[in-house]
């Protein structure tokens, strides 16, 4: 029933002559995954979708997404989709093997909403983790974007307070509101099959609508946690980022919620930016807050 609900979500696709690697991650997709593909016509490599109740997501999945890309290349596929373990998020290859990021699949998939006329407003939501390529990306084609705190609860909440069809993370977590409130890989794939059939182009193409800002990640572990707002230092160097940075960075500074860690993201246009700036922000934090 799972599957003839997702073929029939899709709306009569036909794969015919495409070849499509699955990696099943080990998990929950290891059925549907392949078999659904195969059901609307596609040629089916499948990997990872031997599950023995250990082996979830170990070495393959949307953690490992290269296996699958080199899949891709051994078979000279058309792309390939890695599932993880409960098969609500997923990574993508493209025809040359390279791992496609996550915000490129969520500007592909609002790009092809709206030129059907399915993008309900012409909005989309994204985390605050998105990279601000995305952004411009969206806004050079009449597309707003709302930004959401981390995890695909706040993407839905913030979609359905501003009554959108489509958000997503850009660690391959995707809405499609007018199929299911939740993440489902399998038809976050389905979709990009539609837009690559309606396109003719390939999903490497596809990607190539937005440029990513040099960024860089940094999990400091910390001894507490006080309040950011609570550290001079710190707020007085955020402040100073935000007046250099303009329009063409930003940075974002939190604590993890499941670990002592905080996180510091900073991105710009210019690559050695973000090295000064993480450098100064690690600086300043190890002062503080040790």
């Amino acid at each position: 029933r799972y599957v003839e609900s997702l073929k029939a979500g899709i709306g009569g696709l036909d794969l015919s002559g495409m070849k499509v690697v699955v990696d099943a991650g080990n998990g929950s997709g290891y059925e549907a995954g392949p078999r659904v593909f195969r059901e609307l016509g596609a040629e089916v490599i499948v990997i990872g979708a031997e599950p023995d109740g250990r082996n979830i997501n170990e070495g393959c999945g949307s953690l490992y997404g290269d296996m699958a890309g080199r899949a891709v290349l051994a078979h000279s596929a058309d792309f390939g989709v890695s599932l993880d373990g409960d098969a609500d998020r997923l990574t993508l290859s493209g025809p040359d093997g390279k791992v496609v990021n996550g915000d490129r699949v969520m500007a592909i998939c609002a790009l092809g909403l709206k030129t059907e006329g399915k993008l309900r407003r012409n909005s989309m939501v994204a985390t605050v983790m998105s990279n601000l390529g995305l952004d411009e990306a969206m806004q050079a084609n009449g597309i707003s974007v709302h930004r959401a705190g981390v995890g695909d609860k706040h993407v839905l909440e913030r979609m359905q307070a501003e009554g959108l069809c489509f958000g997503g993370e850009n660690s391959g977590h995707l809405i499609f509101s007018d199929h299911s409130t939740t993440g489902d890989g399998i038809m976050s794939a389905l979709q990009i099959c539609r837009m690559m059939k309606r396109s003719g182009k390939s999903l490497t193409e596809l990607a190539g609508v937005m440029r990513e800002y040099p960024s860089t990640l940094l999990n400091l572990p910390v001894r507490e946690k006080p309040p950011i707002e609570a550290l001079p230092k710190l707020q007085a160097m955020i402040a100073g980022a935000e007046r250099a940075f303009g329009n063409a960075g930003r940075q974002l500074i939190r604590y993890s919620g499941t670990e002592s860690k905080i996180r510091v993201l900073v991105e710009h246009e210019d690559a050695a930016e973000v090295d000064s700036w993480i450098a100064k922000f690690k600086q300043v934090i190890a002062e503080e807050i040790g």
